[in-house]
């Protein structure tokens, strides 16, 4: 069992930063693959970005995100992290870590919020334009 406690989110001009952390329990933290997901309200969730076990060091980013957010992790500290700058409205969500065993995958079936075994609760995002 793999526990995940983000934290981070807030509220925050168009145009801003902020830096969503994930702390996860677990000794094999290092070989999970982790990833961001949000939820809008009315909407679905949807896949954010995705970063393999440590040796692989591939990323995945959705395009809305991509040049904006970035994802890294501390496997010393269990901890993944999101950077996201120039935030926009459309950014305005609930942002929820999630880890699996799987191994990475580059394409959006292969990041389906199903495909993914542990979750966080979630942090709120609000961005004011």
């Amino acid at each position: 069992q793999v526990y995940l406690v983000e934290s981070g989110g807030g509220l925050v001009q168009a145009g801003g930063s902020l830096r969503l952390s994930c702390a996860a329990s677990g000794r094999t933290f290092s070989s999970y693959t982790m990833a961001w997901f949000r939820q809008a309200p009315g909407k679905e969730r949807e896949f954010v970005t995705a970063i393999s076990w440590t040796g692989g060091g591939s990323i995945y980013y959705r395009d809305s995100v991509k040049g904006r957010f970035t994802i890294s992790r501390e496997d010393a500290k269990n901890t993944v992290y999101l950077q996201m700058n120039n935030l926009k409205s459309e950014d305005t969500a609930v942002y929820y870590c999630a880890a699996r065993t799987r191994k990475f995958g580059g394409t959006p079936g292969d990041n389906a919020a199903a495909k993914y075994d542990y979750w966080g609760q979630g942090t709120q995002v609000t961005v004011s334009s």
